[in-house]
Order: structure tokens, then C-alpha cells, then sequence
């Protein structure tokens, strides 16, 4: 093979793995479907379920149309050997273009196929339809859907091609072809499976990601594996109506900010306690606004004019938790090493404190 039919060989095949398995820096570029057929798929946020149901259908199309691109590029690139007249090309090409030609026809197909009877035969529909009462269709639980995932209250998370989304009511995982759906008060979900990394591709940090199995009560609905990080694993559980089982093997580990909370809180529950004067009520944690104002800012690290730290004058607002998220979001989250020794501004009157000088209201 010589150098230009070598060379866009392999530029091709770089360009579709990464057209059918988007890196961020195709989403970037806009080179994606949803981004290239935007003005025909129209907006996921006004109407999900339409959305999806032609992105899947128009990302089946355009992915099987790469084998014919293949063939029309290497007509440029090799020319010598005379692709542009199938007759005359190797049997090989001839079975290459017989089938590069066949992949879209039979997806063309498939499309039709599912579009008819307004896609009442999309997978995604039929879905749909065995949640359906009896006196309604599937575009009753789409419009359902719809309005739940306009919310902004939803679960959200991962990459396009494997994104976890759970409403009030269902649990979806959207792929490159399909949409899985299952409806919470119907589903069993168990964590199946937990794998350590040492770096997170967004940071420097070790990460887990669980592997989590959504089981429907109903046989005709097929289980599928949505997966996360574990430090979002919290945030999930309080979307769920049901808890969710762990394997006997499986063990879930906080994440880092759980665990510099539960640190923090330990730490400050050994500092002196502050005494609140008897004429002074306490507030509502102006933070949460759900607990009464539990700790104060009292220089007991060192003598009142040594170090950095500084007296803070602010009557009681917070509560443990609140200030030690506080605490926490002034930190550097690619240096979790330097969090407990260093010190941050009161969130009120901007003074500096540390650890040592929060002190619990007895």
C-alpha cells in the first residue's frame, strides 16, 4: 500500500472512533450529531422523549454511513485503484461497497420502520407503552417524562454516550443508540460492582465508580447497569424512593468532602465549648436554614494577638455542618493534604480562623 492510501487509512479510522465514541474534544468542536442535526432534533430540555427518539434513530443512520465515506475518501486517495468504477475494482472493494451501501439501506429501513404510526414501533416507545394505563398510550408517560426532566431538581451525571438521569419518578440511562427507562416504584437496584482508580481524568484525585444494576419487578422489562463515581453516590440515594442494596464484596467509599466533614466535625467537637450568654437566642443556621445556629468563632489556637488568626465578634449563625462546608469550599481540592492546617475567612465578617478556634455552643 502506498503512503496517501496508508496515510488516510488511518486518519479515517481516527476520525470515526472518535465520531461514534465522542472525546471531549469532538464535543468541543461540535463534531456530533446532536450538534451537526441540532436544528432537526430541536431541544432535549423542551421535549425529551421526541428528542431521543430521532437522535437515536439519526446517530444509527450517520454512524453506518462511515464504511460508505470510507470508500468514496480512498476513491481520491488510492485513484490507481479505479473505485470510483466499481466494475472495475478488486472483488474485494466490490464486497466492501456492496456492504458499505447495504449498512445505511438497512438503517434507512429500521428508521422507517420505527417512525411509522408517529414512532409508536421505536424501542423507546414500546418502552414507553408497558408503563401506559389501559385508557391512555405511550405519549401520556412521554409527556410525563418530559415534564419531569424540565425540573430542576433532577439527577444528572456522566458522559453523553452513558448518561444517568433519575426524575421523581423514573431512572433513565441514555446511550448512543437507545434510552433506557425504568419506573422507581418498579425497580430493585443494587450495586454490583466497585473499581479503584488512582487519578480521576478531571483531577489529581483517586476516584471509585460503582457499577449499579436497575432491575424492574416487571419480566418484560430488560435490567441495565447505569455507572457513577461514588462521590455522587449520596446525591442519588436521596433522588431514590427505594435504598439501594449493596453485593457482599462491594464496599462504597465516601467521598472527600464526606469525609473532611465527618473529620472536621470529630476535631471541633474536642475545642473548648463556647457558652452562650443567657439574654442571646439562638437562630436558625442562616446556612441551611433547617438546624439552630451551633458553633462559634472563638480564638483558642493561640493567644489573641499571635499568628494569623484573627477574633471574629459574630454572634452565633451557623451549624456544624454548614461551616464546615464552608470550611471546605476555600480549600484546594488538588492539594486534600493541606485542608485540616489551613485557614480560611468567617463567611460574615471575613476574619481568619482555623479548625481549632470553632467551637461547639453547649
Amino acid at each position: 500500500m502506498d503512503s496517501p492510501e496508508v496515510t488516510f487509512t488511518l486518519a479515517y479510522l481516527v476520525f470515526a472512533v472518535c465520531f461514534v465514541f465522542t472525546p471531549n474534544e469532538f464535543y468541543s468542536a461540535g463534531l456530533t450529531v446532536q450538534n451537526l442535526l441540532s436544528g432537526w432534533l430541536g431541544s432535549e430540555d423542551a421535549a425529551f422523549v421526541p428528542y431521543h427518539l430521532r437522535r437515536t434513530s439519526a446517530t444509527l443512520l450517520c454512524h453506518s454511513l462511515l464504511p460508505l465515506g470510507y470508500y468514496m475518501g480512498m476513491c481520491f486517495a488510492a485513484s490507481e485503484k479505479q473505485l470510483y468504477s466499481p466494475g472495475q475494482a478488486s472483488e474485494a472493494w466490490q464486497l466492501f461497497l456492496l456492504l458499505a451501501v447495504t449498512l445505511p439501506l438497512v438503517s434507512c429501513t429500521l428508521i422507517y420502520y420505527w417512525s411509522w404510526d408517529k414512532w409508536t414501533r421505536h424501542p423507546l416507545a414500546q418502552t414507553l407503552a408497558l408503563y401506559a394505563l389501559p385508557q391512555s398510550g405511550w405519549q401520556a408517560v412521554a409527556s410525563s417524562i418530559n415534564t419531569e426532566f424540565r425540573r430542576i431538581d433532577k439527577f444528572a451525571t456522566g458522559a453523553p454516550g452513558a448518561r444517568v438521569i433519575v426524575t421523581d419518578t423514573w431512572v433513565m440511562k441514555v446511550t448512543t443508540y437507545r434510552v433506557h427507562v425504568a419506573q422507581q416504584q418498579d425497580v430493585h437496584l443494587t450495586v454490583t460492582e466497585s473499581r479503584q482508580h488512582d487519578l480521576s481524568p478531571d483531577s489529581n484525585l483517586p476516584v471509585q465508580l460503582l457499577t449499579i444494576r436497575v432491575a424492574s419487578t416487571s419480566p418484560a422489562m430488560q435490567p441495565f447497569d447505569i455507572r457513577l463515581n461514588s462521590a455522587e453516590y449520596g446525591e442519588l440515594c436521596e433522588k431514590l424512593h427505594a435504598p439501594i442494596r449493596s453485593a457482599a464484596n462491594v464496599v462504597i467509599r465516601q467521598s472527600l468532602g464526606d469525609l473532611f466533614l465527618e473529620t472536621f466535625a470529630s476535631l471541633v467537637e474536642i475545642n473548648p465549648a463556647y457558652s452562650v450568654p443567657s439574654n442571646q437566642e439562638l437562630e436558625a443556621c442562616i446556612g441551611c436554614m433547617q438546624t439552630r445556629a451551633s458553633v462559634k468563632l472563638v480564638k483558642t489556637c493561640q493567644e489573641p494577638a499571635v499568628g494569623e488568626c484573627q477574633q471574629c465578634y459574630c454572634r452565633p449563625m451557623w451549624c456544624l455542618t454548614c461551616m464546615g462546608k464552608w470550611f471546605a469550599s476555600r480549600q484546594d481540592p488538588q492539594r486534600p493534604d493541606t485542608w485540616l492546617a489551613s485557614r480560611v475567612p468567617c463567611p460574615t465578617c471575613r476574619a481568619r480562623f482555623c479548625i481549632l478556634d470553632v467551637c461547639c455552643i453547649r
